[in-house]
């Protein structure tokens, strides 16, 4: 029984203590100078900002180039052909159950080909002449479906779309051209000074086929922009192939879909033995291993950086509430000496500092969220490989409110502490 009166009696004095603190501290802030006041929670707003905003640029570099690859490529899951085939096997039937899944809308095949495009190819060349030649990836596509499920038809820059009945039509990638994405590396061939409606020889094994460039695509997804894209039914015959398996199939989902959604089509198809024929990855599972380094890597950096700005901030705070106590150090002294416990005044000090970081994160989730991240959304950073976007899940910028939070309090009661430790009378008389 005595010893839950104590317990009683230490919990009473505790919510004593911070009802007093409460009150210290709602004077001092409601007494202080407006400039001051707004500058600490400024400073506050550009450190929360600084933690999320370099982070997410950063990140945001990364991540955009995997939501694009996943929208204008992948979609959430990809089946490609075996290593040691050229083809899926059952294409057919694969298509069958994935159009009849739920959260699948779209099912984009695609036929694919090693092969070559040649420009000036009539003309004879110089013995110390190279030919005007880029090898790549030739890709037979449906082009108003494949156009509905990844909006292809948007990163055509220069020429038009193909249509479905285009005999001898082409898209040619911007890897492909020299003068749209410049790269000197040896064993690496462009094709030089080309234009729209230019005649190209297409070669895939021993078969040639004379076609036009309709457009140049350049969709900074490495899979698409090192392609040349024709109808499926024309890149068939080239190839001779008469059956309907393809080499690629990309499955489209509604929106808000999940990795985990993704999962369940892989079970299903691996349930019904179809990886057997086909290699089945979710978008995820695609993504090469050095963009999920570079992910890594970016957010470790931008933790990094703005961890700088959270030391400056702590700083900032410890000399205001350094300055504010060693200037009121007698009153501190008075408040002492009729009756206040000193775990009030720390109490008083820690709520200030508190103040400042939750008004200053609230304001900078305003900005952050309110203008910074859908007006980024409306206007991606233009980087050479990828749209960038501000990457700030809600998730990681509570940890970063909470980061702020904890070192703006240990600053606040570090001065306080320093101050109120000191002698009653010494600090009454100014000692």
């Amino acid at each position: 029984m005595e010893r839950n009166n104590f317990k009683n009696k230490k919990t009473n004095k505790k919510i004593h203590n911070v009802k007093i603190g409460y009150f210290l501290a709602y004077r001092q802030l409601k007494h202080a100078s407006i400039w001051t006041t707004s500058l600490i929670v400024i400073v506050m707003m550009l450190t929360f900002l600084n933690l999320v905003v370099v982070n997410g640029i950063l990140v945001g570099l990364i991540q955009s180039s995997i939501q694009a690859s996943e929208e204008r490529y992948t979609g959430k899951v990809i089946i490609s052909n075996l290593t040691q085939k050229s083809i899926i096997e059952n294409s057919g039937e694969i298509e069958n159950v994935l159009k009849n899944l739920p959260n699948v809308t779209d099912v984009v095949p695609r036929v694919l080909a090693g092969g070559s495009i040649q420009a000036d190819y009539r003309r004879i060349l110089k013995v110390e002449e190279t030919p005007n030649k880029a090898q790549g990836t030739i890709s037979g596509i449906v082009p108003s479906s494949e156009d509905k499920a990844t909006g292809l038809s948007k990163y055509v820059v220069d020429g038009s779309y193909l249509d479905d009945n285009d005999k001898d039509g082409v898209l040619v990638g911007a890897f492909l051209v020299h003068e749209l994405t410049p790269i000197d590396a040896v064993g690496f061939t462009q094709l030089q000074n080309v234009k729209v409606g230019d005649k190209l020889k297409l070669t895939v094994g021993k078969s040639s086929k004379e076609v036009y460039i309709r457009g140049f695509m350049k969709s900074k997804i490495d899979n698409i922009d090192a392609r040349v894209i024709m109808t499926e039914s024309e890149l068939r015959k080239l190839i001779g192939r008469s059956d309907t398996n393809v080499s690629e199939i990309a499955v489209k989902m509604t929106p808000g879909s999940t990795e985990l959604d993704a999962l369940r089509i892989k079970e299903i198809l691996s349930a019904n033995g179809y990886d057997y024929d086909a290699k089945i990855q979710t978008a995820t599972e695609a993504q090469p291993k050095f963009l999920k380094d570079l992910k890594s890597l970016f957010g470790l950096l931008g933790t990094l950086m703005g961890s700088i700005g959270l030391v400056v901030a702590s700083i900032t705070v410890f000399i205001v509430i350094f300055v504010n106590t060693l200037t009121r150090r007698k009153f501190i002294g008075i408040l002492k000496g009729i009756g206040i416990s000193s775990k009030s005044i720390e109490y008083s000090y820690i709520m200030q500092s508190a103040f400042y970081a939750i008004v200053g994160a609230a304001l900078g989730m305003l900005v952050l969220y309110g203008f910074l991240v859908p007006f980024i959304d409306a206007h991606p950073i233009n980087f050479p490989f990828s749209d960038g976007i501000l990457y700030a899940p809600i998730g990681g910028t509570m940890w970063r409110v909470l980061a702020l939070f904890l070192t703006t309090i240990i600053a606040g009661y570090i001065p306080a502490r320093m101050i109120v430790k000191k002698n009653t009378l010494d600090s009454i008389l100014g000692r």
